[in-house]
């Protein structure tokens, strides 16, 4: 339900600073990819024009996930979807599909793949204070 905001939020993808940056201050918000590795630099800087420093920030895995006790996950790609669907099976937890498009796959001028990622970061925004309202939340 439209600005419900649960304990607990595991995003299937790596912008879980977005929501942290709104609602970390109420909501436990974790994320967990397909695979772990280096963070993403165009995401970076994406995030850094809304004040948001990833800083020393290293995706996990869903094998790297520490806590277990999430209420909600949200995934953004079908694979993504696939892990966090694999979570219901042991632990009471919603699950949300929001597809979203893979900025990673834009090619183009550097300022092109920037124009990418700002249209998902803008897309997620806007989408996480619809979804989770604006009551009390930092910058909304």
């Amino acid at each position: 339900m439209p600005g419900d905001l649960p304990n607990a939020v595991l995003f299937a993808c790596t912008q879980n600073a977005i929501m942290k940056h709104f609602y970390g201050h109420k909501v436990y918000v974790a994320s967990a990819g397909v695979k772990a590795g280096e963070a993403d630099p165009f995401i970076g800087a994406v995030l850094d024009e809304m004040g948001i420093d990833l800083g020393k920030h290293r995706p996990h895995s869903f094998a790297d996930l520490e806590d277990s006790s999430f209420d909600l996950a949200i995934s953004l790609s079908p694979e993504a979807h696939h892990w966090a669907l694999e979570l219901t099976r042991t632990m009471a937890i919603e699950t949300e599909y929001w597809p979203t498009q893979d900025p990673s796959a834009t090619s183009g001028s550097r300022e092109q793949i920037l124009d990418s990622y700002r249209d998902v970061r803008d897309g997620l925004v806007r989408r996480i204070k619809t979804r989770f309202g604006a009551v009390g939340a930092r910058g909304v």
